[in-house]
């Protein structure tokens, strides 16, 4: 990874909640809900995007992986399968709708 690459890196390490909230804006990630690899993928370069931090496909991909190991390691993603994640974290429980009365 190139220092660019590692200061990008860094940059989203430093930012994961804003991450967390901006993926949550544009997938549907809710506490317990499955997230895959190329939908954290494209969220990850929208959101660098947004910063005016232009990657490559292939740089993106590893970037994705590189916050997903980071994510599974504060226990925010616990790994499914090969292409993605159940999401743990409890600030995005869905909340049911119930009888306002």
């Amino acid at each position: 990874m190139s220092k660019n690459n590692s200061q990008v890196l860094n940059t989203l390490k430093n930012n994961d909640e804003i991450l967390l909230k901006f993926l949550k804006a544009k997938f549907p990630v809710f506490h317990n809900s499955n997230i895959f690899f190329r939908d954290f993928q494209y969220g990850i370069r929208s959101f660098l995007e947004k910063k005016d931090i232009i990657v490559t496909y292939k740089e993106s991909e590893n970037l994705a992986n590189d916050i997903a190991e980071h994510f599974t390691g504060k226990g925010i993603f616990q790994r499914v399968n090969n292409q993605g994640w159940k999401v743990n974290y409890p600030e995005f429980a869905a909340v049911e709708a119930g009888d306002p009365f």
